[in-house]
């Protein structure tokens, strides 16, 4: 059934994640912008094959949901042996929820405030009696519960957050920027409002976007389907260009900043994003166009220090072989797809958080947001 402007603006009601305190339910992002589809995920198994699928994708994202999959873990935790078999047993599924993908940090910032409260609360078990282990077991899965709603609502916040600190660059006036964009780092890639296009969307309601340059993205097409998708909804400015052509119009003057989101930045300020990101920061280095990085401080690797040490996903082949699911390519072509490059810091004008705008030098002036 082909799908009108009209259907499409009727239907548009859409969040990234839904809890319902018992399952999550994730917009299948592969169908976008085609069909809105829902998958029930019920168990922490059904959340880890949603990310490692790409169901859902977006590092913001990827933190909440692997939140909820620990939630989940703990709500289905039936053997009652005690909390030495709980800790073990939420141990074993946030180490399968860290498996799912490596690029994305917030995967495991999100990870590690769960174990931080398991670990808490599960310390000194012998002080217990069974019954009294029984019903802590029960206190605790509701403070997992708990600590997965708030990650949820913070990272909405935080994004509204750091897409106002735009204005602390470019102050609220009535000029209007053309502003190039790589991937989709909107609401979709977060529990809501997005990081790219957060900035994107705080320009908007100022009045200050004359249009938005997408880059395709492949070989997911995460720009296309996804970022395109979002920007006709909210009806700011737009059009969708392959990614080879980003130097035309840069070079043509069509451009006046480029803002991506990040998966991983070091704490030198090298970033890891989508695959295509290092060349569009060289190319808007080459005609001097402002190249700005938006995440949250989450996104923020301090342990690592410099980006040759951020591990890169290679995904399928196929994912290159076919465009939405039609080969474009037979199956004995051999094909590379590293998901992510990186970005050096100095190609980076600017690192945009919800704390504030980072400048160079980056190696400094990140530790001043913790």
């Amino acid at each position: 059934m082909e799908i009108t402007k009209k259907d499409m603006q009727e239907k548009f009601n859409v969040k990234t994640l839904v809890w319902d305190g018992d399952a999550l339910k994730l917009i299948d992002q592969r169908k976008l912008p085609f069909e809105q589809i829902y998958i029930k995920c019920s168990s922490v198994e059904d959340v880890c094959a949603a990310i490692r699928d790409m169901v859902v994708r977006g590092a913001p994202a990827i933190g909440v949901a692997a939140a909820y999959g620990v939630a989940l873990a703990a709500i289905r935790y039936r053997n009652i042996s005690g909390i030495d078999e709980f800790a073990g047993f939420m141990q074993s599924r946030i180490e399968m929820l860290a498996s799912c993908r490596p690029t994305a940090v917030n995967l495991f910032w999100a990870l590690e405030r769960m174990r931080n409260i398991i670990e808490k609360e599960t310390s000194n078990p012998e002080s217990f009696s069974k019954n009294v282990q029984t019903d802590k077991i029960k206190s605790i899965v509701s403070l997992i519960v708990t600590e997965a709603e708030k990650i949820e609502k913070e990272d909405v916040k935080i994004n509204r957050d750091l897409g106002n600190n735009i204005f602390s660059i470019y102050k609220k006036s009535s000029a209007k920027y053309s502003i190039l964009t790589h991937c989709n780092a909107g609401a979709l890639a977060t529990a809501g409002y997005g990081t790219a296009l957060g900035v994107i969307r705080s320009l908007n309601s100022a009045s200050m976007v004359k249009e938005v340059l997408v880059d395709e993205t492949r070989p997911y097409l995460q720009g296309a389907r996804l970022t395109a998708w979002e920007l006709y909804m909210e009806k700011i400015p737009f059009f969708v260009i392959t990614d080879n052509m980003a130097a035309y119009f840069m070079s043509k003057g069509n451009v006046d900043m480029v803002v991506v989101g990040a998966d991983r930045i070091a704490a030198n300020g090298d970033t890891a994003n989508k695959i295509g990101t290092l060349g569009v920061s060289i190319l808007a280095k080459y005609y001097k166009i402002p190249f700005y990085v938006a995440a949250p401080v989450s996104t923020i690797d301090t342990g690592t220090s410099d980006g040759s040490f951020i591990p890169i996903e290679h995904r399928p082949e196929n994912e290159v072989r076919a465009v939405l699911q039609k080969p474009v390519m037979p199956d004995y072509m051999p094909v590379k797809n590293p998901s992510f490059d990186v970005t050096p810091n100095e190609n980076v004008t600017a690192i945009i958080t919800e704390r504030g705008a980072v400048f160079a030098p980056f190696a400094e002036n990140i530790k001043k947001l913790f």
